[in-house]
């Protein structure tokens, strides 16, 4: 944690997570769509990105940045440039192959987890929200696909109100477009079993396998695969700004997910950095 610095030099009392040293030596050869001479360009990259990582964490609007850190203005234009572009997607999948986990493993993924969560509405959610009667809550629901290490792979954003199920063929098709087709299984739960679901995922070379529970039970019980996608979604929600549907664009909704992975697997990457000998 860093402490914030006006230009007299005196720190304020907000701290920002900052990203110096070896963590921003991995977040830096992320790619930014930008031209040269564009006016955010003025703004220091790794500044922009400590202001992002704080909204995102802290969960603040924009125009709630402390002093010290570029104007939201510049904050905002450069991330919608970054999440319609897909870098985070690019930063996630590129730390995805620096992790500790994956030292030794074969670069294709053929086994993935998938989920979903419903998060609260907000006013500027609008239409995208709906109705979820099983959880009880107006909100939008999260699909997301990671593998067997937790780590994400793609996610799809819908209405409450709509079934598992029916977003299998959309999410699907990001796995198999984020692991380059490799994905040959996925765990799911009983929300995305189904003839048309397992048809949709078969057809693009998926086999569906919807883990149960084994007659009644009482109390916690860890379901084989499953706890690995509830963990990340777990992970996920130290992110205050994932915790509602805050976003009014619809884009920003997909990308800030996987900022905040990114964002875990930096911080990841840093410790074993730091231990190695």
């Amino acid at each position: 944690m860093g402490l914030v610095r006006l230009g007299d030099g005196k720190p304020t009392p907000q701290s920002v997570p900052d990203v110096s040293g070896d963590g921003w030596a991995f977040a830096a050869p992320s790619p930014t769509p930008m031209r040269p001479d564009a006016p955010q360009s003025a703004h220091d990259p790794q500044e922009v990105f400590d202001a992002l990582r704080w909204i995102v964490r802290a969960g603040a609007p924009r125009r709630s940045l402390p002093h010290g850190l570029p104007p939201r203005r510049a904050v905002s234009q450069r991330t919608r440039r970054r999440i319609d572009a897909g870098c985070f997607g690019v930063m996630v999948r590129d730390r995805r192959a620096l992790s500790p986990g994956a030292a030794g493993r074969a670069d294709d993924r053929t086994a993935a987890v998938l989920d979903s969560r419903t998060v609260q509405s907000t006013p500027g959610s609008g239409a995208r929200a709906g109705w979820d009667g099983r959880k009880r809550r107006k909100g939008t629901k999260t699909h997301a696909a990671v593998d067997t290490l937790g780590h994400l792979l793609a996610l799809v954003v819908g209405p409450a109100n709509a079934r598992d199920r029916a977003s299998v063929a959309g999410l699907v098709d990001a796995v198999q477009g984020a692991a380059g087709a490799a994905v040959e299984g996925a765990w799911v739960d009983q929300g995305y079993a189904g003839e048309r679901a397992r048809a949709d995922a078969a057809a693009r070379g998926i086999r569906l396998e919807a883990v149960k529970l084994d007659g009644a039970k009482r109390g916690f019980v860890l379901l084989p695969r499953r706890w690995v996608v509830e963990r990340s979604f777990a992970r996920a929600a130290r992110f205050r700004r994932l915790a509602r549907d805050y976003e009014r664009p619809p884009g920003t909704v997909d990308g800030l997910p996987f900022l905040a992975f990114a964002c875990l697997m930096l911080q990841r990457l840093v410790t074993v950095v730091a231990d190695s000998p």
